[in-house]
């Protein structure tokens, strides 16, 4: 299959060095694209977790893979996230077609585009630290439990079950401050005069829309590699949410989601918080 042209491509959450990493996935994507630039936006490299010394082989194929476009002329901006947030005493710095940033700015079409990690307006990770930890280290449990039940209701060739996701949609908390994370996000980008916003950090991907103070903001959150396996791309004058299919096998875009029972419910709640924004 010939690699997909694209301007930008912006990519979040890998969480390489942990269970939850889907290292397959992320390399068929990878390998399926020719962007002119590629944007690592925070979390890529899990350190919260480094320590145990969990970095298999699969997961440095996604590195040489990174390397190699950078081989090749792509230009990468690595982001800097809570995860990884030992390298942001080494930001801003540059090495070839290398460059470490803890946000970056980019005028498209004549419009600012900000992409950031979005970590910074998760006070919830910062004031307990120990905690935020913690809740990482049970997220990681869970989805080394995924790991072994698929591999066995695979034998029959079922569906991947995803306790780890299910486990996050049923956090009544955790979608309350969802919504609160992405308000102050976008307020704070009108203000500061961007019409588009990109960010990573809430492992939920979102492609809207909408005004606030009658300027019109696009908000895109690039999503994740543990649980959606998406990413924002820019090509034809435009950012578009780019959604992998659960085998990895075929290219979705824009395809909207359809959630059924409590998902409906906190969709629709979702939906009615962003639209008292203006």
């Amino acid at each position: 299959m010939k690699n997909r042209q694209l301007d930008i491509a912006v990519i979040s959450d890998l969480h390489l060095a942990t269970y939850a990493c889907k290292p397959k996935k992320i390399l068929k994507y990878l390998k399926s694209i020719k962007p002119q630039m590629l944007v690592l936006n925070g979390d890529i490299i899990d350190s919260w977790r480094f320590s145990r010394n969990y970095f298999p082989k699969n997961h440095m194929r996604v590195v040489r893979q990174i390397i190699k476009m950078m081989e090749k002329g792509v230009k990468v901006f690595y982001i800097t996230g809570n995860h990884d947030e030992f390298l942001r005493k080494f930001s801003p710095v540059e090495a070839g077609n290398l460059q470490i940033v803890d946000r970056l700015v980019l005028e498209l079409n004549g419009e600012k585009t900000l992409i950031f990690h979005g970590d910074i307006f998760d006070h919830s990770i910062y004031m307990t630290k120990w905690l935020a930890k913690l809740g990482a280290a049970g997220k990681g449990f869970l989805s080394l439990v995924d790991s072994g039940i698929n591999g066995v209701i695979g034998l029959f060739g079922k569906k991947d079950f995803n306790l780890y996701k299910t486990f996050n949609l049923n956090l009544k908390r955790e979608r309350d401050d969802l919504i609160s994370y992405e308000k102050s996000v976008i307020k704070s980008c009108a203000q500061q005069g961007y019409q588009t916003v990109i960010c990573g950090h809430t492992h939920f991907p979102i492609d809207r829309e909408l005004l606030v103070s009658s300027k019109r903001i696009h908000y895109l959150n690039c999503g994740d590699w543990v649980e959606h396996c998406t990413a924002a791309e820019y090509y034809n004058g435009s950012w578009h949410l780019y959604v992998q299919n659960e085998t990895g096998d075929e290219l979705l875009y824009d395809e909207p989601e359809i959630p059924a029972g409590r998902q409906l419910y906190q969709k629709v709640k979702l939906e009615l918080a962003f639209s008292n924004l203006g």
